[in-house]
């Protein structure tokens, strides 16, 4: 873990063009009742290119923000975004699973409100060369985090059938997995798989037609499965909500974006798991240490407005669930 450093260089205007904030209005509204008191404290626990994190400092002038994510390349665009509110910002370079460590170093031992958007970011998008997106040709990374060593390329070129058939069932939903993953066995026995142009052209081959002309790129399942696997998104989010849950202040508010049923399957299980009475059943008088500490804020996951999907097509597989932390006691 380590603050960001100068010298990592990216457009100032990276991804910029198609970036709006989803469902800012929303979030903005749902931490607000949070923020009301001296000295507030949120986490935006996968930070990007700072929209959210902007809004909330403009529109609360005490408001102190803790950006965290594991790509250098977004801190350093961040810090310079965020620039006018220095004072009020500290950003860390890490993953969203060192939220715990993040705080003790920061000396905070509960905060106000944490923010997740999770997924992929525009500039990780629009930057061409970090190779997530199927529809350019372009090295076979995928690495939110440009100094890890685990690539896309070396899982394509290395993984057993078997493991990639794992991960495509798994993080990607594909109900080809094993068909893709035979076909890029034999594909790399001839030459390794370095470019997305190629994988992508590989997974549409392994596709039956009849299903290929539905349901858009059939890549897409796929290069979703090799970015979880690469950068274990779901293994960190894991890690971090429950964490995030138990820093929260009497009042806090967590907000969780997710894009694909995979994190909002798990965003949903932890916090039902926090609003729920675990008395034992029958019991004349609820006991008091298995009341609930948290509450739901939102009914099910909340979508965006089909104004904003048509404002902001990265929009529409957003699904936004909220909770406020309303006890707490010795167990937590």
């Amino acid at each position: 873990m380590r603050r960001a450093r100068g010298g990592l260089e990216m457009h100032d205007n990276a991804g910029m063009g198609g970036h709006v904030p989803v469902m800012l209005d929303r979030v903005l509204e749902l931490l607000a009742p949070a923020l009301s008191g001296p000295d507030p404290v949120v986490v935006d626990a996968n930070l990007g290119l700072g929209g959210h994190t902007e809004a909330l400092l403009a529109a609360h002038p005490s408001l102190h923000v803790i950006g965290i994510d594991r790509d250098p390349f977004a801190i350093d665009f961040s810090a310079r975004r965020l620039a006018p509110y220095v004072e009020r910002i500290t950003l860390v370079h890490a993953t969203s699973d060192q939220l715990s460590s993040v705080l003790a170093e920061a000396g905070r031992d509960t905060v106000d409100g944490v923010l997740f958007d999770l997924g992929v970011s525009s500039p990780q998008l629009d930057e061409t060369e970090r190779g997530f997106a199927y529809s350019q040709d372009a090295p076979l990374d995928m690495r939110m985090d440009t100094e890890q060593e685990l690539t896309a390329e070396k899982v394509v070129n290395t993984y057993s059938a078997a493991e990639l058939t794992r991960i495509l069932r798994d993080y990607g939903e594909e109900r080809f997995a094993p068909r893709v993953a035979a076909l890029i066995i034999k594909e790399r026995a001839k030459d390794a798989i370095t470019s997305t142009k190629r994988l992508a052209d590989i997974v549409r081959q392994a596709i039956p037609a009849a299903t290929r002309r539905t349901g858009g790129n059939p890549a897409k399942r796929t290069f979703q499965a090799l970015r979880i696997e690469v950068n274990a998104e779901l293994a960190a989010f894991e890690v971090a909500l429950p964490a995030a849950l138990d820093a929260l202040a009497l009042g806090g508010r967590v907000v969780v974006l997710a894009y694909h049923s995979l994190e909002d399957r798990l965003a949903k299980q932890a916090l039902t798991a926090r609003t729920r009475d675990t008395s034992p059943p029958g019991l004349p008088v609820p006991l008091e240490a298995h009341q609930p500490r948290f509450r739901l804020l939102t009914r099910g996951a909340e979508l965006p407005s089909e104004e904003e999907v048509a404002r902001n097509p990265r929009a529409t597989s957003a699904r936004l669930r909220a909770a406020e932390r309303i006890r707490v006691d010795h167990q937590d």
